[in-house]
C-alpha cells in the first residue's frame, strides 16, 4: 500500500511541477537560459540520435524487405518504413535516447542542487525553483525534441532506402518517391499528418519526461545516494510513460489527423 501512496504522491506533485513550470515560461520565460539550454541538452543530443534512427532505419528496411520481397510487393517498402517513422519509431526511438541523456541529467543536476540544499537557498531568496531550474529544461526539452525528431525521420527513411538498395535492389529513388507518395495528400498545417502527428506526440511526450527528471530531481534527499535514487526513478518512470504515452497519443492523434 505505502507503495501505492509514493506512486499517487510523485505523480501528483510531476503534474503540479508541468503546470507551475508551463505558466512560469508563458508568463516570465528565462530565454537566455532556455536558448543554452537546448543547445546543451538538444542540439548535443543530434548526433547520437542521427546515428540510432540511421541504424533503426535500416534494421527496420531489412526486417521488413525480406518479407515483401517474398511476397513479391519490393515496391512498397519505402511506403511502409516512412510511414513506420512518421507515426512511431522516430518519435519512439528520439524521446527514449533523450531519457538517458537528458532527463537523467535533469534529475542529477537539479537532484545535486537539492541536496547540497541549494533549492532551499532560493526558497529564501523568495526565488521559486520550478521556475528559476525546471521551467527552462522543460520548455528547452520540449522545443528540440520537435526538431530532433524530424531529424530522427529523415535520416532513418534514408537509413532503410540504402539497405533497399543495397540488399534488395530497390532504386533510392523509387523507395523515396514511395515513401513521399504515402504521406502526401493528408496535410494539416503545412505537414503530411501522419508526419505532424509523430512530431507532435513527440513534442508532448518530451515536455512530460522532462518534468518527471526535474520532479524528481527537486525530491532528491540523503546525499549522493539520494541522487542516484531520483535518476533511477526518473528513467524508469520516464520509459514507462513513454510507452503509455506513446499509444494514448497515437490513438488520438489517429482519430483526430490520419483517420479520414
Amino acid at each position: 500500500m505505502r507503495w501505492l501512496l509514493n506512486m499517487f504522491d510523485g505523480a501528483g506533485y510531476t503534474v503540479r511541477v508541468l503546470a507551475r513550470a508551463m505558466a512560469h515560461a508563458i508568463r516570465r520565460p528565462r530565454l537566455a537560459m532556455t536558448a543554452r539550454l537546448m543547445y546543451e541538452n538538444g542540439l548535443k543530443s543530434l548526433p547520437v540520435v542521427l546515428v540510432v534512427a540511421l541504424f533503426s532505419g535500416m534494421i527496420i528496411s531489412m526486417q521488413t524487405g525480406l518479407e515483401v520481397a517474398r511476397l513479391g510487393e519490393e515496391e512498397f517498402l519505402g511506403s511502409l518504413v516512412a510511414q513506420t517513422f512518421a507515426r512511431e519509431f522516430g518519435p519512439f526511438v528520439t524521446c527514449i535516447i533523450l531519457v538517458g541523456t537528458v532527463v537523467s541529467a535533469y534529475a542529477a543536476e537539479i537532484g545535486t542542487m537539492s541536496v547540497s540544499e541549494e533549492v532551499d537557498a532560493l526558497d529564501v531568496m523568495s526565488i521559486d525553483p520550478i521556475g528559476y531550474l525546471a521551467a527552462p529544461r522543460i520548455l528547452a526539452l520540449t522545443v528540440m525534441t520537435f526538431f530532433l525528431t524530424l531529424c530522427a525521420d529523415l535520416v532513418g527513411i534514408l537509413g532503410g532506402s540504402i539497405v533497399g538498395y543495397t540488399h534488395l535492389g530497390i532504386p533510392v529513388k523509387m523507395f523515396l518517391d514511395r515513401g513521399l507518395q504515402s504521406l502526401e495528400g493528408r496535410e494539416w498545417l503545412g505537414l503530411p499528418r501522419d508526419l505532424y502527428a509523430g512530431l507532435l506526440k513527440a513534442s508532448l511526450t518530451a515536455f512530460v519526461i522532462a518534468g518527471v527528471g526535474c520532479a524528481q530531481g527537486l525530491r532528491a534527499r540523503g546525499g549522493a545516494l539520494g541522487v542516484g535514487r531520483a535518476v533511477r526513478r526518473a528513467v524508469i518512470t520516464s520509459i514507462v510513460l513513454i510507452l503509455i504515452l506513446s499509444h494514448v497519443f497515437t490513438w488520438l492523434t489517429y482519430r483526430a489527423f490520419i483517420q479520414e
